[in-house]
């Protein structure tokens, strides 16, 4: 509840899990900008937790601050980094600091999900542009060949060439 109150104003939605355990399978089925992990939890420690977790192809890329109300024990802190985490903090801790340090990894979040939208739009629009030039191509061909003949063959080519340069324009725009 501390942490939530913390954190409160800022554009996140905490998510609170009693143990490793349960944090785990939260991460099966949401998506996180950011892990703030107790180091001492039930069971499963947060040093297990975050193995992991980053073990998983779904939840490697989550960075993980680990908090801990241990006092200031190097060797926990070089555990801490060694499985994963971008940082460790013990209490207590400023709470401005910690607000600052979700606050970059939530944008940061948030901007990588903006790049993964906009390179879906790119893909939609590279394989629109593909194939409208395929139609084009095919549309070419028959012009070519209906220049090269005459009568109602003619005719019927260059009404579908036509028809599939008014599909490309569509895919276009």
């Amino acid at each position: 509840m501390a942490l939530e109150a913390i954190l409160q104003g800022l554009p996140v939605q905490a998510v609170s899990a009693q143990s490793g355990e349960e944090a785990l399978k939260h991460l099966l089925v949401e998506d996180f900008a950011l892990i703030l992990l107790d180091a001492q939890m039930p069971e499963m420690d947060g040093f297990e937790t975050a193995r992991h977790i980053k073990r998983r192809e779904r939840t490697r890329h989550i960075p993980i601050i680990f908090l801990t109300a241990a006092d200031r024990d190097s060797q926990l802190a070089l555990r801490g980094y060694a499985v994963g985490a971008v940082d460790y903090l013990s209490k207590p801790f400023d709470p401005w600091v910690l607000r600052a340090k979700v606050s970059v990894f939530v944008e940061l979040w948030t901007k990588t999900q903006q790049l993964h939208a906009q390179a879906e739009v790119t893909r939609s629009r590279e394989a629109a542009l593909r194939a409208a030039g395929v139609a084009i191509d095919e549309a070419s061909t028959l012009l070519k060949s209906a220049a090269a003949t005459d009568g109602q063959i003619a005719q019927e080519q260059v009404e579908k060439a036509a028809s599939l340069l008014a599909r490309a324009r569509r895919r276009l725009f």
